[in-house]
């Protein structure tokens, strides 16, 4: 009977990282033969919950997560808590820790394992991506009923659109205005929350209460989300300080619903009322006041900062902080951040899924697949979508969809685009919940072709990267079109169909462990070896060819292989080369990863071509199976790696 494992998923938002982390649990807990079961926290709520007969059955709980989770029913089992990503990048090592007993037993009140400070996520990061995400329904709601009603039922005015009262949609309108009412005061409390567990709701939500009405302490104007973030903060610490003051133990139950609420709330009231409400006020007010002040070169600094921490880590901190600032000004009627951030969240999985069908030389059918389903979530206003493509090739990806996503953000921010709902994607604006519908579409629409003509420059084609990158694969010819003398008599014929790579070398073109720190270094060895002395006539001149086609774009095809290769006059016969190195070398590979295997790939310069061509054929294809390039990593000896290489054909 294989062991038991259970997982919790959730990210802020509640959309892609939570359910990206519960596949890769999953994959990875099939690949361990282990049983495995995870729950996911999503915005529709949770899902595949744990029966309690689950919980007891488990060896024990891994918690990816960015925002808390009540681990109440969970006492008593041992707990490893990170964040949300790690769940994606390690799920096998989390799942390992868990069955080596790396987590700590969680004990009511206790702590839970904590790997390390970026592993938990960072608890003040944590406590507010947790407000944030029980903050985000309630402006969504209340926007998209104000926009509703206003769009419908208003009637423009010099002032701008105005409802009559009394109306139906009047009574729309302010339902949605209760609904934007609970926006500080929910996120206070699911601060405090994720800080304190649940003594710390009450004084945070109180707290949140009292920052977002400036009567309590005498001000025309209230501290805003910004006010909201300091009374979530305070009332957390303040429980969580009061909870860990010794009582009586008849006074145990009574503490967490008596004592510490009304302590805690009493607390940050008067620190309110007496002496942050005020300053805060006036600085959220001037704050306010700039933003909706800015003009020109301010206005395109900010909407740039955005759109580019929008886009830099797709649904991350930036992104995450980006939206947090635009969201929270909708309350204060600052509308156009929310609207550059609009903009920006949609411009990444747009632009990479129209780039998987448009430019398809640069991508596999398995990315024009993630393409659809990536511009389908980018209409929605989910930023994840475009996370499978900057993975594959971070290096050129990441910079193209912050460029498009900060041109999209400064059209939208010029144009007075306005956002209502503290979402994006065109959904909003087919709903009715941004001003100036047509600039909205104007700056996605540039935004995406910016990233689209960025694609088409950083990213190299398919066959440039399969095909090791070569610029010189094309057929040379003497003008006679005669094939080298030399060349035909080495093992493999010109025109052989059949060749195979150990056609071209020996087991003594082959090194392993190679001591190298640099790319040139690798190569220079490899061109000195004894035995090529029969197959090549000049090596200096060899390795210039080699490294005159590396400055043409590096041969590095990724995944920690690098193919690079030459024609010359000086070499005699077509021959490769292998090479394992003892440490890994820069190789300005694609997708940014160094190198560990190197294949060296030389060919006579009057030689046809028919042979180059092959090879590279050969070894693009075989180098996609994974066990191919594992059992090369893990050979012994040198003989083994060329019974490994004989199956290349």
């Amino acid at each position: 009977m294989s062991k038991k494992v259970i997982a919790i998923t959730a990210c802020p938002v509640g959309v892609a990282h939570t359910y990206m982390a519960a596949e890769n649990l999953e994959r990875a807990g099939k690949e361990l033969g282990i049983d495995i079961k995870v729950e996911t926290h999503g915005s529709i709520g949770v899902e595949h919950a744990f029966t309690q007969e689950e919980i007891e059955q488990a060896e024990g709980l891994i918690i990816a997560s960015d925002k808390e989770i009540d681990k109440t029913r969970f006492s008593g089992k041992p707990i490893i808590e990170v964040s949300v990503r790690e769940g994606i990048d390690r799920p096998k090592e989390l799942i390992q820790n868990i069955l080596d007993g790396k987590g700590k037993r969680y004990e009511g009140a206790g702590e839970v394992s904590k790997e390390s400070a970026s592993g938990q996520g960072n608890l003040l990061y944590r406590a507010l991506m947790n407000g944030v995400s029980y903050m985000v329904p309630f402006v969504v709601t209340g926007g998209l009923l104000i926009a509703i009603a206003l769009s419908i039922g208003g009637n423009p005015t010099a002032a701008g659109f105005e409802i009559p009262e009394g109306s139906f949609w009047s009574q729309v309108n302010a339902i949605g205005g209760a609904a934007m009412g609970f926006m500080v005061p929910i996120l206070a409390g699911y601060i405090a929350y994720a800080i304190a567990d649940r003594p710390g709701l009450v004084p945070g939500m109180v707290g949140g209460t009292i920052a977002a009405n400036g009567a309590f302490y005498g001000s025309e104007a209230n501290t805003g989300f910004i006010g909201g973030i300091i009374a979530g903060f305070l009332a957390g610490y303040i429980a969580k300080t009061i909870k860990k003051i010794p009582v009586p133990k008849a006074l145990n139950s009574i503490m967490p619903i008596i004592v510490i609420p009304v302590f805690s709330s009493l607390i940050v009231g008067l620190l309110f009322i007496y002496l942050i409400g005020q300053p805060v006020a006036s600085l959220f007010s001037s704050l306010t006041n700039w933003l909706a002040s800015m003009q020109g070169a301010n206005s395109m600094i900010l909407a740039s900062i955005i759109g580019a921490m929008i886009a830099v880590d797709m649904g991350g901190p930036f992104n995450k902080t980006a939206f947090l600032f635009g969201s929270g000004l909708i309350a204060e009627g600052v509308y156009n951040v929310m609207g550059a951030v609009a903009v920006a969240v949609c411009i990444p999985p747009i632009a990479m899924g129209l780039a998987s069908h448009i430019l398809r030389k640069k991508f596999t059918d398995a990315d024009r697949q993630a393409g659809t389903a990536a511009a389908f979530m980018g209409f929605f206003g989910i930023t994840e979508g475009a996370i499978p493509f900057a993975a594959k090739n971070p290096a050129r990806v990441i910079p193209a969809i912050i460029g498009g996503s900060m041109v999209g953000s400064v059209i939208a921010m010029l144009t007075n685009v306005g956002g209502h709902v503290a979402h994006g994607g065109p959904i909003v604006a087919l709903l009715g919940a941004v001003d100036q519908v047509p600039m909205y579409f104007l700056a996605v629409l540039v935004g995406v072709l910016v990233t689209l003509l960025l694609i088409a420059v950083l990213l190299p084609n398919i066959e440039e990267t399969v095909d090791v990158l070569a610029n010189d694969n094309q057929v040379e010819t003497s003008k006679d079109n005669v094939i080298d003398e030399d060349a035909s008599s080495s093992k493999a014929e010109v025109a052989n169909e059949t060749i195979a790579l150990t056609d071209l070398m020996s087991e003594d073109l082959i090194m392993m462990d190679l001591q190298s720190n640099d790319k040139n270094q690798t190569l220079s060895e490899l061109l000195n070896l004894t035995a090529l002395s029969e197959r090549i006539d000049q090596p200096a001149e060899v390795l210039a060819a080699v490294q005159k086609r590396e400055s043409q774009g590096s041969t590095g095809m990724g995944e920690g292989i690098a193919i690079p290769h030459a024609k010359s006059e000086s070499i005699i016969a077509p021959t490769v080369l292998f090479a394992r190195l003892s440490e890994e070398v820069d190789w300005e590979s694609l997708d940014g990863l160094p190198v560990k295997m190197v294949f060296l790939i030389l060919v006579p310069k009057r030689h046809q071509g028919d042979v180059h061509l092959k090879i590279l054929q050969m070894l693009a294809r075989k180098l996609m199976d994974d066990d191919f390039k594992n059992n090369l990593l893990n050979a012994k000896t040198t003989e083994e790696v060329y019974q490994i290489l004989r199956t290349v054909k």
